[in-house]
């Protein structure tokens, strides 16, 4: 008798899953059509334009292999960076940050206005670890970007100097972005008391806890990682362009890398991958590259920048819930 009345007040159940999830999967699929979509046309796009089944059609695969290992150790050059970057009582372990900007970079293939800050954000929360605010975020975030134009300005006055009179108009933007971005560390507490600035409390809090650390030991460390990342980005560049049978060139790897970086900060633009790969095709051909070779390195570039990310944001998920497993079991162990 009790178990055929538990049956039949089972089957009046009706089970509802809450809307935040329902809405949440929606997303999710949404999302990954629209990038199977993207990447789907691309391909049909590159092979209508290039002739060939995919980018990395006739390469050299060990050269290939090379600049997809400097691309991934640029994901982790780029997490190291920003983990120096929180308060020493606030830090996260290395493999959220690397599972943050590795799902930040993915997703920024398809997402507008720089959207892949909230993917970084959500999934830095997600795992588990030091409990962070949302403040402490957003200054890290902001500092980040601050210290990665300081790292890029060598590249930058490197890619000025060597390159011809063609992107010296754009290169001399990007490279007095740099120095702007010199000038806001190096005012420290003085950009608080501007107008703009002052009158609003969290945006002035934000902008004294970022001059707070400008000197600090941590900072400069950050500054090294990511000009560890810039260089890699450089090296896979450089490589993939010799794979392409383009040349050994690393002043075409250096326009390359400034002018994609700064398409990509355009709020107007698809996505950063497709920002990228438009404006390394226009630098490319302007340059004298093929048309044909210029479209398969950027796909390539694309292609091999998105899959590193994906290899990075796994690998991160995969060690911070590694790192939450052995918390919980050693302080199940320890109680």
């Amino acid at each position: 008798m009790r178990g055929r009345s538990l049956r039949r007040a089972a089957q009046g159940i009706i089970v509802r899953f809450p809307t935040w999830a329902t809405n949440r999967i929606l997303v999710r699929a949404a999302g990954t059509l629209f990038s199977i979509l993207a990447i789907v046309a691309c391909a049909l796009v590159a092979r209508r334009l290039t002739s060939t089944t995919w980018p990395l059609e006739r390469t050299r695969f060990d050269l290939v292999a090379s600049a997809a290992c400097a691309y991934l150790a640029s994901f982790v050059f780029r997490a190291l960076g920003w983990q120096r970057l929180f308060p020493v009582g606030e830090r996260p372990d290395r493999s959220r940050c690397l599972a943050a900007c590795g799902a930040a970079a993915a997703s920024g293939v398809v997402l507008p206005f720089r959207l892949d800050y909230i993917v970084k954000i959500s999934t830095l929360n997600r795992l588990g670890g030091v409990r962070l605010g949302l403040e402490v975020i957003t200054v890290s975030i902001v500092t980040l970007g601050l210290v990665d134009a300081v790292a890029m300005l060598p590249l930058a006055t490197a890619a000025l100097v060597t390159s011809g009179s063609v992107f010296r108009a754009p290169l001399i933007v990007v490279l007095l972005f740099c120095l702007g971005c010199v000038s806001v560390l190096l005012a420290g507490k003085r950009v608080v008391r501007l107008r703009l600035i002052s009158r609003s409390r969290r945006l002035a809090a934000i902008c004294a806890r970022v001059s707070e650390g400008t000197f600090s030991r941590s900072t400069f460390a950050a500054g090294g990682f990511l000009l560890g990342c810039w260089l890699m980005r450089a090296l896979g560049n450089t490589l993939l362009l010799a794979a392409l049978g383009v040349g050994f060139s690393p002043t075409f790897a250096l326009v390359i890398l400034c002018m994609s970086a700064a398409a990509s900060i355009l709020p107007i633009t698809a996505g950063g991958a497709i920002a990228g790969v438009g404006a390394t095709s226009v630098v490319l051909v302007a340059l004298g590259v093929a048309g044909k070779q210029a479209v398969n390195f950027s796909l390539a570039a694309g292609l091999l920048l998105t899959t590193s990310a994906l290899v990075a944001a796994t690998a991160g998920v995969a060690g911070s819930l590694l790192l939450t497993f052995r918390r919980r079991h050693n302080g199940v162990a320890v109680g």
